[in-house]
């Protein structure tokens, strides 16, 4: 963690917070296909079927005249199912934040959400570009098809996060180092598959799960209705990736498997990093270094979270032949950082259709 280029990257994130843009030099072909034969993946079309049955407006469909208490989004949670047990961060010797009494706890509690969701958001813009990567660079007009729905999905996801944070959590804190750089090695990868992996599978199956533990843990009507919302999409994107990649994975050597499976690692890693935190505790003017090495040195009831973000990631691994190619290495590297017990939780492609139900009955999300 005291990586120089995770360090350099975090002081310019900080430093450049008004910065409106970032570019990323995306080396992937531009590929037409002049078979234009739909059905051909008949999972995918009906999955293409579904998303333009689904789409909601971020405007009508939302009550944007709801007051919002950004200090009570969460109130009665348990420490460990949100955020770090602040018990434990301020225990270890050393702590920066070992003085900490009710009112740090509280402003950290406010800010803590408010980065959470700046997160989403900059993940949502991540995403947004990937899949209109995918469209371009994918050789299958129906994949296409479904990457075209899913790219106006993420507009509508970037919109919405956006919004709320601007009007009700009062701003936003800038993209954590970790989200960027993994955003940048996506976006930066030639091959048409590898932004399936890192997005569709990795980026996107996180997402889904943090989105269902917010949505479990908070009261907020107007959060929870833009949570399900943006869910019943969310779940449909990590089907996509595992219909597609399913069949192209199936003719890969295995130095290529092993390759996907060193960068499905690397990014599960820096996402799992991405939950430090750094830049809240900046902006409280904490020792970034000290929290960082608490976080990852000791045994934090707050893991709980951090484990529970891979419960979509990991099975979808293990449908695409990922934990056990070769040798296994990939199960081996998820049985360090404790996350294989999910490899057989519930199948992403039957969640999605009943969470799509959502997005297609308007009630249902009124409830």
């Amino acid at each position: 963690m005291n990586d120089p280029e995770v360090l350099e990257k975090l002081a310019q994130a900080n430093a450049g917070m008004d910065e409106v843009a970032h570019e990323v030099i995306n080396n992937a072909d531009s590929l037409f296909t002049w078979d234009y034969t739909k059905g051909a993946r008949p999972r995918l079309e009906k999955l293409y079927e579904k998303a333009k049955r689904s789409q909601w407006n971020g405007e009508t469909d939302l009550d944007w005249s709801i007051e919002v208490d950004p200090y009570g989004l969460f109130e009665g949670v348990d420490d460990e199912l949100l955020r770090p047990n602040r018990y434990d961060l301020a225990a270890p010797p050393g702590s920066p934040v070992k003085n900490w009494g009710d009112k740090e706890w509280r402003e950290y509690d406010a800010a803590s959400i408010k980065w959470r969701m700046s997160q989403f958001l900059h993940g949502e813009q991540g995403a947004l570009i990937c899949t209109a990567k995918i469209v371009e660079t994918v050789p299958w007009i129906d994949a296409k098809y479904y990457a075209a729905t899913q790219v106006v999905d993420e507009a509508r996801h970037v919109e919405v996060f956006a919004k709320y944070l601007d009007t009700k959590l009062d701003g936003r804190f800038p993209i954590n180092v970790h989200l960027g750089m993994l955003l940048d090695d996506i976006i930066a990868d030639s091959r048409w598959d590898m932004t399936y992996l890192g997005m569709q599978i990795m980026v996107e199956g996180l997402a889904l799960a943090a989105f269902g533990m917010m949505y479990q843990t908070t009261q907020e009507p107007l959060l929870r209705k833009l949570l399900r919302y943006v869910m019943a999409d969310e779940a449909r994107h990590v089907a996509f990736g595992v219909l597609s990649l399913e069949e192209f994975y199936k003719e890969l050597s295995q130095p290529e498997i092993q390759e996907r499976q060193e960068f499905a690692f690397a990014a599960a890693v820096r996402m799992r990093d991405r939950f430090l935190q750094q830049e809240v505790w900046e902006s409280f003017g904490v020792d970034t270094k000290k929290m960082t090495r608490i976080q990852l040195e000791y045994p934090l009831e707050g893991q709980i979270f951090n484990q529970l973000l891979f419960s979509k990631i990991v099975p979808n691994c293990r449908k695409l032949g990922l934990l056990d190619a070769g040798d296994g290495w990939l199960r081996d590297r998820f049985t360090e950082i404790g996350v294989i017990q999910f490899e057989h939780l519930e199948d992403t492609g039957e969640e999605y259709e009943s969470l799509d139900a959502i997005a297609e009955d308007r009630a249902a999300v009124s409830a």
